[in-house]
């Protein structure tokens, strides 16, 4: 059994990987190999990413893709998608050139408000509390004054602040509940800087506070945070056509293809077995540009799912309907986005994702990026209702099975002509390919 390490964030990377290799690698040179085999040959550039995180001794790698013909408010964009899972760029590139033909995706943002949270317990009485709040709170937008002007040239800064008394659901505790707006940028070290100089001043105005008993005078603050569920930062992004203008199947009707798929969405929105998976469908779109534009898709996938549980059970981000002819497909979510600070201007590739996208502004990437998880979706539905999932899949995942079992370029070839004409499994790919070496 391995001992704990001590000082291991003070070693250099060749004894970080020594240190590994030794104690959990069975000093196996093949693994020290992969290790350095994805470190970058320009010193530089591997340094730069090297301090992106802590203890770093590799890099790991995703694709990069690109979903060409996405015609979104009128404008062609191509689409950089960073994500490993087969077929997600496929199935957004082939609903983008569907859907560029009947008119595009619409897309608008609808609010852009990010919310930030003081958590503090107080005993005491809840209406001097409410005054004293009141009355303190051009203390609390001066003292910050130093962190926004920069932001509020730009147009943003703090829209308003607020007390939310929550003592009915634990004791003693309330909030000082901050809205934001941080322009084109996704703000979170301007958020939390913010807060955290309120949570400063309320300590000390507090314990000041002549009107204030010697309990209340104690206000404890327990953290200050921003909050990843941004219910007022939306964005909507729809597409429409005629229903006869549906379907590319000639053994379906486009009012079958309408009528089937509204159903398969409605089943989404009272099954949340179902909706789970559909919305996962809805994030492999809009995971792939937020990774690719250096934004974190962490906190983007705890606050769409959030929302699609706001009501009190989980359900379909998309919706559809069939209005006077018209078939129609949308969703409304919320995205945190930004195109300036962290990674935006570091990491070359995210420069470059940006460049590709035409340096959109933050209300523009939430905009497309919505746009991209709608696509994927709609793909995703598409081919349930038709030819089921698999067919698609398995076709981009053949590559995957082939290079597990390190087929030959000619073994690729004749595989992929082979399985132009047959069903693909990962069982039928294995024993045609153990017949063509036999």
């Amino acid at each position: 059994m391995t001992k704990p390490v001590n000082g291991f964030s003070k070693l250099n990377k060749e004894e970080k990987i020594n240190w590994l290799a030794k104690n959990y690698l069975n000093n196996n040179d093949a693994a020290i190999s992969v290790l350095k085999q994805y470190w970058n040959e320009d010193q530089e550039l591997q340094k730069l990413h090297d301090e992106f995180i802590e203890n770093t001794v590799s890099n790991f790698y995703l694709p990069l893709g690109l979903a060409p013909n996405f015609l979104i408010n009128g404008k062609y964009h191509v689409l950089p998608m960073a994500i490993e899972e087969s077929s997600v760029v496929a199935a957004a590139s082939k609903a983008a050139k569907f859907w560029g033909e009947r008119g595009g995706f619409k897309a608008t943002v609808l609010n852009t408000k990010k919310i930030g949270q003081v958590h503090f317990l107080f005993q005491g009485d809840p209406s001097k509390l409410d005054v004293f709040v009141t009355n303190i709170k051009p203390k609390l937008k001066e003292a910050v004054k130093p962190i926004t002007r920069n932001m509020e040239k730009r147009g943003g800064g703090i829209l308003d602040i607020s007390l939310i008394n929550k003592t009915d659901k634990l004791e003693n505790y309330y909030q000082l509940f901050v809205n934001f707006d941080t322009r084109d940028s996704m703000g979170a070290n301007f958020i939390n800087s913010c807060l955290e100089k309120f949570a400063e001043v309320l300590q000390e105005e507090a314990n000041k506070n002549e009107d204030f008993t010697k309990e209340e005078k104690d206000l404890k603050v327990i953290m200050s945070i921003l909050s990843n569920y941004v219910p007022e930062c939306t964005v909507k992004a729809e597409v429409s056509c005629p229903v006869d203008k549906l379907s590319e199947d000639p053994n379906m009707s486009g009012k079958e293809f309408a009528e089937k798929f509204i159903q398969a969405v409605r089943i989404a929105e009272i099954e949340p077995y179902r909706a789970v998976t559909h919305n996962k469908g809805v994030m492999n779109g809009i995971d792939a540009v937020v990774l690719a534009t250096g934004n974190d898709f962490r906190a983007v996938e705890a606050g769409v799912h959030a929302y699609a549980s706001r009501n009190g059970d989980y359900t379909s981000l998309t919706h559809a309907k069939i209005e006077d002819g018209i078939f129609k497909f949308w969703m409304e979510i919320p995205l945190a986005l930004g195109t300036v600070g962290g990674l935006t201007s570091l990491h070359p590739l995210v420069k470059l994702a940006l460049d590709i996208l035409q340096r959109p502004t933050a209300n523009e990437l939430m905009e497309i990026t919505a746009v991209a998880g709608l696509a994927q979706n709609f793909a995703a539905l598409r081919s349930l209702i038709t030819t089921g999932i698999q067919q698609g899949h398995m076709k981009m995942h053949l590559m995957n099975i082939l290079n597990q079992n390190k087929a030959t370029e000619i073994e690729k070839e004749e595989m992929v002509e082979y399985f132009t004409h047959h069903t693909i499994t990962h069982s039928s790919v294995i024993e045609q390919l153990e017949k063509m070496r036999s």
